[in-house]
């Protein structure tokens, strides 16, 4: 598994992620639940969406290449 997303993407799932997991709380839906999905893949640095596509938001030189 190849790190496929920079810090700034990584940074903006996490607090997206962190949002819908809130609301999902505040109105009592499941839906929040997909907030665990944008910080998990922030958290690895991985995002199988992308693959298909070729899409990289890292860099060269960045914290994936370490």
């Amino acid at each position: 598994m190849k790190c496929n997303m920079g810090k700034t993407d990584r940074i903006a799932r996490i607090i997206i992620g962190a949002c819908v997991i809130a609301g999902g709380v505040y109105f009592a839906s499941w839906w929040g639940a997909i907030g665990i999905v944008l910080i998990l893949t922030a958290a690895i640095g991985f995002c199988p969406a992308y693959l298909p596509f070729g899409l990289s938001t890292c860099k060269k030189g960045c914290c994936c290449n370490q």
